[in-house]
């Protein structure tokens, strides 16, 4: 166990990559904060983490929402005196072909993917720089390299999502490291939330090869385990028969 007591924030933590790495940062002895809109699945994610001797504290958070965001990461600071990560991984994938016309899902990618970033990137500066330090990552997707049709606006997103997070990072001064993960296909609740009919169907075939979501939280573990002088900038997981 390695009893940091490192504190960090996990958005999206109710499931998938955000479940898998709020549980596997507490069994390493670092102090978890889970925040996302889901309280019964908040709650279940809580219990497993005390049932292994972990520490979470447990907060209902609308990451499209930028008070809230600000508030999950004020009520950390000051329950903790300082927040050392935030993982920013709150993420929706209705993908669709664009001429199927789903504006309110555009919208919603939007509002969830790149302003729910900036959210959380507003919310946890300050505590950084006000501490001369901390720790930045973002739960972006193989669709910031790469385009699919069904996926524009998605791709879109995450494309975005790792243009602000190097942005910040060459911004930033170098006591405050930023990471980028962009995961391939894995084991998820993401593709539940696409309404196309054919976009479903594909997405199906597509996910046939996945990685668990521990993977990726293992990933996250690695790039915040490392020393302070030592910044992971970005780390690309896809299935081995993902090519």
């Amino acid at each position: 166990m390695i009893t940091t007591g490192k504190v960090i924030l996990i958005t999206g933590a109710s499931s998938g990559i955000g479940q898998a790495t709020a549980l596997r940062l507490a069994r390493e002895g670092y102090r978890v904060v889970i925040g996302a809109r889901r309280r019964d699945r908040l709650a279940m994610v809580a219990k497993e983490i005390e049932d292994v001797g972990g520490s979470v504290d447990v907060r209902r958070l609308d990451v499209t929402d930028r008070e809230d965001v600000a508030a999950f990461a004020d009520a950390a600071a000051d329950r903790h005196g300082r927040i050392d990560v935030i993982v920013n991984n709150a993420g929706v994938m209705p993908l669709s072909r664009l001429d199927a016309l789903l504006t309110a899902e555009w919208d919603r990618m939007i509002d969830v993917n790149i302003r729910g970033l900036l959210h959380g990137i507003a919310a946890a500066l300050p505590h950084f720089q006000r501490q001369g330090g901390g720790h930045f990552v973002t739960v972006a997707s193989i669709g910031a390299h790469q385009v699919a049709p069904t996926g524009a606006v998605y791709c879109a997103t995450k494309y975005a999502a790792w243009a602000i997070t190097e942005g910040l990072r060459l911004e930033l001064d170098p006591s405050i490291r930023v990471t980028t993960v962009s995961p391939g296909v894995v084991e998820s609740e993401l593709a539940d939330s696409i309404s196309d009919a054919d976009a479903r169907e594909a997405m199906r075939t597509y996910r046939a090869e996945s990685i668990p979501p521990d993977s990726i939280a293992e990933a996250i573990s690695y790039a915040i385990g490392q020393s302070p002088g030592v910044d992971v900038n970005e780390l690309v997981i896809r299935p081995a028969r993902q090519r």
